[in-house]
């Protein structure tokens, strides 16, 4: 399939981002708008991020199936090598969509930089198809990603905090993820205060954003039973960021915070939140009265 970006008009699809540990055994919920925005294509299933991927590919293959795919494949790559071979290619010929599963968000980044599997991965979004991700999987799709911070305390400055080029398939936004569930609030108001024109978003545990960048009105929506924070510090009036000495504790004036649940939807143009009932979703999924 050619890439869109020769021609100049990407028509991107839909990205999955999940905050990590998803529900894979009840009513499934993300997974289950995952395989709704799918549209019956193939699913390619990356444990690139994993140090035991085939545990993974096996849990994920048997879940999605069971919801209905069809066509689910294994794209495993445990080197830069394997991402250019024609077995890359061949597990991402005609799907619909690519899922990335947890672990180290740096193998993601470090292993498919630069190379024909990512050039394809992003094809697939970029002609309508779907590109998810949980937990390391879900930080690597924007620009800029987070790889370490301290959690559960005010940053500090020259801390531990760390970011690096992520897979570049989310603009102008940052995400956490695991986010109320290991106090990371810190670490992303760290992030934001770095660079106030992004937007930083924290996802919950079995928790997701849906979103559709198209260009009249890019805006995701949120699933789950958790919570999406989005830290704005566009408005931002102050920050001692880059006055004070390391190890003082970050200052930031001015921010705004939304907190978004289940229904919720969040407009990445105007930064504005709308409010939608939560069951809206469940009735999109047949899940409504608890249907399974």
């Amino acid at each position: 399939m050619p890439s869109t970006r020769a021609s100049g008009r990407p028509r991107y699809g839909t990205l999955v981002i999940v905050g990590g540990h998803e529900d894979k055994t009840g009513e499934r919920v993300i997974h289950r708008a995952l395989v709704h925005r799918l549209g019956g294509g193939g699913l390619a299933i990356a444990t690139v991020a994993s140090e035991q991927p085939d545990a993974l590919w096996r849990e994920y293959a048997a879940l999605f199936r069971t919801l209905g795919v069809a066509d689910v494949r294994h794209l495993a790559i445990a080197s830069r090598a394997e991402a250019d071979a024609p077995e890359a290619m061949a597990a991402l010929d005609g799907v619909r969509g690519v899922f990335f599963t947890g672990g180290d968000q740096l193998r993601i980044t470090g292993l498919l930089g630069g190379t024909l599997a990512a050039e394809r991965i992003r094809d697939v979004y970029e002609t309508g198809g779907l590109v998810g991700g949980t937990s390391a999987g879900a930080s690597v799709m924007s620009v800029t990603m987070l790889v370490s911070g301290a959690a559960e305390e005010s940053h500090r400055l020259g801390g531990s905090l760390r970011m690096a080029p992520g897979l570049g398939l989310l603009p102008d936004v940052i995400v956490d993820q695991h986010f109320a569930e290991r106090g990371r609030v810190g670490r992303l108001l760290g992030a934001v205060a770095q660079n106030p024109t992004i937007l930083g978003v924290g996802i919950d545990e079995n928790t997701a954003v849906l979103v559709e960048q198209a260009p009249d009105a890019p805006c995701f929506r949120v699933v789950g039973e958790g919570g999406v924070f989005v830290v704005d510090g566009q408005g931002a009036s102050y920050t001692n960021v880059s006055e004070e000495e390391e190890n003082r504790t970050l200052s930031l004036f001015g921010v705004r915070l939304h907190v978004l649940s289940q229904g919720d939807e969040f407009d990445l143009a105007s930064r504005t939140p709308t409010n939608h009932p939560a069951e809206e979703v469940d009735a999109a999924l047949g899940l409504r009265d608890g249907a399974s």
